[in-house]
């Protein structure tokens, strides 16, 4: 599992990275950065998310990434196809943060509850 949480931190971290001549990219990669702090916790040290409240900020990271899925979904017809998504930032926006939950939700699967042994 650390070597699939420091390939999604990579991902993130690319994802990130591109945003520099965005408009509002400083939003954005705070956006990315974030679950990319979380896969660099869970492959370096997850026997903290033995504590609650590291557990409780995983979840919070978690309903705050699925609120921005749900402003940000793309209401562009077939969003998903590569002529759309390559053309309207909206789509691409709205499909980040579909890959930001879908990385937070690994993560989660993982380490989101309390368990007696931690590996």
């Amino acid at each position: 599992m650390r070597y699939l949480y420091f390939a999604l931190m990579c991902l993130m971290l690319l994802f990130a990275g591109v945003q520099f001549n965005d408009p509002d990219g400083v939003m954005w990669m705070v956006i990315y950065a974030c679950p990319a702090i979380w896969c660099a916790l869970a492959a370096a040290a997850p026997s903290l998310f033995k504590y609650a409240v590291l557990r409780w900020a995983l979840w919070g990271s978690l309903l705050a990434s699925l609120a921005g899925v749900v402003y940000f979904w793309p209401l562009t017809p077939r969003f998903w196809t590569s002529e759309v998504w390559y053309n309207i930032e909206t789509a691409r926006e709205g499909m980040g943060l579909m890959i930001v939950a879908a990385v937070l939700i690994t993560i989660l699967a993982r380490h989101g509850r309390n368990t007696k042994s931690i590996s």
